[in-house]
């Protein structure tokens, strides 16, 4: 069998979220799964598997973990997630422990991306529990910058001769990789179909270079409006925003020409 690996966790009033970011199948919610057992088994005045533990009383213990319908309702699994992420967000308290597994997935990208960051930052600003939250949305790293409270963790990996090694450790810091199409590899996803995916995520990724980042503003749409992008955008400064979002270092060099010829289609017309 595998062998077992452990990992400490440190969180309190000073950094009370983490966010855990890291390609599937790297441990994420096993990690997250055990601090909530663990804490559960310290409420009740049992032994922890732990060398030594350190754990402050819990009022409550919310957990928002894995995907199910609710059928016989007519509840989808987005709406079951909902629902439970609102009981959560409405009942927590600062001395609640709170685990959130891929909050935003039942729905489109950008729905869930714009969910999951405002439930994160409510969390952060507002609630001010200890919470671990693991999320697929690399975007949502940015808040570690933006609000106190908040840290990042991620799962190592390995690459070596093109493949990827799971280390299952928790390390500081986030990350931009998710490693989805190894993951797919694994699970014998056919050669065409990965080849496609590849050459379809480099296209995608030059396309998603220079759109506009989350706003760092908590005001209402009444109060932000200001912030809204204009109707009519200055093509060279729209152009000198690209520029400087772009990340030379992680294009290829396919990527870096596309990226130059949409350029030259959108702008030298």
């Amino acid at each position: 069998g595998s062998e077992f690996v452990a990992n400490d966790v440190h969180f309190g009033p000073q950094d009370s979220l983490l966010l855990i970011t890291g390609p599937n199948m790297a441990g994420k919610s096993t990690f997250i799964r055990q601090v909530a057992l663990i804490t559960l088994m310290a409420q009740i005045g049992s032994y922890v598997p732990a060398k030594s533990a350190t754990i402050g009383l819990v009022d409550r213990l919310f957990t928002r973990i894995g995907a199910s319908d609710e059928l016989h309702a007519g509840q989808s699994t987005f709406m079951v997630e909902m629902i439970e992420t609102a009981n959560i967000l409405n009942n927590a308290t600062e001395r609640s422990l709170v685990i959130l597994d891929e909050i935003g997935r039942g729905t489109s990208t950008l729905d869930g991306l714009s969910l999951a960051w405002a439930i994160a930052e409510h969390i952060a600003c507002d609630v001010r529990c200890r919470t671990l939250f693991a999320t697929h949305y690399h975007e949502l790293t940015d808040l570690a910058e933006r609000f106190k409270g908040v840290r990042n963790l991620n799962v190592a990996v390995r690459e070596w001769e093109d493949q990827v090694i799971f280390l299952h450790r928790i390390v500081e810091g986030g990350t931009d990789r998710s490693y989805g199409i190894h993951v797919a590899r694994l699970a014998g996803v056919p050669k065409p179909v990965l080849e496609r995916a590849r050459q379809l995520l480099g296209e995608l990724t030059v396309q998603h270079v220079g759109r506009p980042r989350l706003s760092r503003s908590r005001k209402s749409d009444r109060q932000a409006d200001d912030s809204q992008l204009p109707l009519f955008v200055d093509p060279a400064q729209e152009l000198q925003q690209a520029l400087a979002q772009l990340k030379p270092d992680e294009l290829t060099p396919l990527q870096a020409l596309e990226l130059l010829q949409q350029w030259k289609q959108k702008y030298c017309r």
